[in-house]
């Protein structure tokens, strides 16, 4: 393996487009860390201490919101929306694209269909820039508005009016260039730009992760005075290599529909024969994480506004403790969620319909089924079962960094390196980004990153 990454140090283009992706890298690292304008650093820094030590890890959603950015959250840097409306307005036009027949029409155009969803998807992501950014702002003027507490000293400065522009208009000019930079580390570089982008975010939180789980180890307790000894960071990290590898099998994990196709004669080639088409088990990868978690970051904060009110029902704090993050309406909530969208986003992307009909145009069939609707109606029947195992496998992935933030006191920005959303991006976008570099490395005649020159998962193994 090593060898391999000498060898890509070897081919001049592949050298080319490691070094043009890691300077975007660092300039979209560099952005995560500039200070808004209109910004009192000193008084949001002492505002996000007292929230982190008055709910114990910066309330769970505002770290979780915090992790995607890279920390430019905390710090209300340029880059504190992140690439996360691009993602958000992605997803968005990949749903309505089975439901508007008219961009389902300009979906199978080809090239040009994609470039046109391409362009909706950016119009679409400027509108989320306007609405968050917009959000954030008030937030920052008013963080009682979000259910958070009033804090002692104003985080801005300057007239309000003007810092609500002022930030909309930063805040959505940095989300676009990011949404282009990632454009272009796709086009001229290695890896998908954007997944890409939030993945360095993520990792650029493990090293703090670690310092603290060392810290805590060595100081033999967690921030809120739970036991936490040196052979329970040997477990923890035994954990984490577990929790790894099976993220990679959720991810690479797939069931094998046998294929037989009419043989024919194309020019001097035969084609057809056996083969198979495979359903992944986590057809909806980390999408239904991304829906649950979306959802839930609202109850929280809108049960503390009605219980901020001076003659709130104690009901209403209840509830606001229940559906923090870790707490038990949450989990049991953030469960259902789940695995009803790993169904809804299976029912919306694969058609067994479509699939069927262009087996039977091509003169392929399943061994044992008939063409047609038998065909579809076995597709359908196998993804749902496929769904399920993958759905359940999902969710647990999904709750275990909670169960470590709430029942070991595991701090939440350690606990997230466990499971869940940033975990499933890691995996996902490094197995891809060394796919890339394998494939660069075998059509130059050189060995990949495993003696068989090929990823297992690309392999059939």
């Amino acid at each position: 393996m090593l060898q391999a990454f000498i060898n890509t140090l070897k081919v001049k283009d592949l050298r080319n487009r490691l070094m043009f992706t890691a300077l975007i890298i660092v300039l979209v690292r560099f952005a995560s860390s500039i200070p808004c304008p209109g910004v009192d650093p000193s008084a949001l820094e002492g505002f996000m201490a007292e929230l982190s030590a008055g709910s114990g890890d910066g309330g769970g959603v505002m770290a979780f919101i915090d992790l995607f950015s890279g920390g430019a959250l905390t710090h209300f840097a340029l880059g504190a929306l992140g690439i996360m409306p691009y993602i958000t307005a992605s997803i968005i036009v990949q749903l309505l694209i089975p439901v508007i027949p008219t961009l389902e029409k300009i979906s199978r155009d080809g090239a040009t269909g994609r470039q046109k969803i391409s362009q909706y998807t950016r119009y679409l992501t400027l509108i989320v820039c306007v609405v968050q950014g917009m959000m954030v702002a008030l937030a920052m003027i008013n963080p009682t508005k979000i259910g958070l507490p009033q804090p002692s000293v104003p985080l801005y400065l300057g007239n309000p009016q003007v810092f609500i522009l002022m930030t909309i208009l930063v805040l959505t000019t940095t989300t676009m260039i990011f949404t282009w930079l990632g454009e272009q580390i796709t086009e001229r570089g290695i890896g998908n730009g954007v997944s890409l982008i939030i993945t360095i975010n993520i990792v650029s939180r493990l090293p703090q992760s670690v310092f603290e789980l060392v810290q805590m180890a060595w100081d033999g307790h967690t921030p809120d005075g739970t036991s936490f000894r040196p052979v329970q960071l040997l477990l923890l990290m035994v954990v984490f290599c577990v929790v790894t590898a099976a993220t990679i099998m959720l991810s690479q994990g797939y069931r094998r529909v046998p294929i037989q196709m009419v043989r024919k004669t194309v020019g001097k080639q035969m084609t057809g024969g056996a083969t198979y088409m495979p359903l992944k088990v986590n057809f909806a990868n980390v999408m239904p994480i991304i829906f649950a978690g979306a959802i839930l970051m609202f109850p929280e904060y809108l049960f503390r506004y009605f219980a901020s009110k001076p003659d709130a029902n104690p009901f209403w704090n209840t509830l606001a403790q229940s559906f923090m993050n870790g707490g038990t309406a949450y989990m049991i909530t953030y469960a259902v969620l789940i695995l009803a969208f790993s169904f809804f986003w299976v029912a919306n992307q694969f058609n067994p319909i479509q699939i069927a009909d262009n087996l039977k145009k091509e003169g392929a069939f399943i061994p044992g089924i008939s063409p047609g609707q038998p065909t579809a109606d076995f597709l359908d029947t196998t993804m749902t079962r496929v769904t399920a195992g993958g759905a359940v496998f999902l969710m647990a992935l999904a709750l275990f960094p909670m169960f470590l933030y709430s029942s070991f006191k595991i701090p939440f920005m350690v606990a997230q390196f466990f499971g869940g959303t940033s975990l499933l991006i890691m995996v996902g976008v490094v197995l891809d980004t060394v796919s890339q570099l394998e494939s660069h490395l075998t059509m130059r005649h050189y060995e990949g990153f495993l003696k068989s020159g090929r990823l297992r998962s690309r392999s059939g193994n």
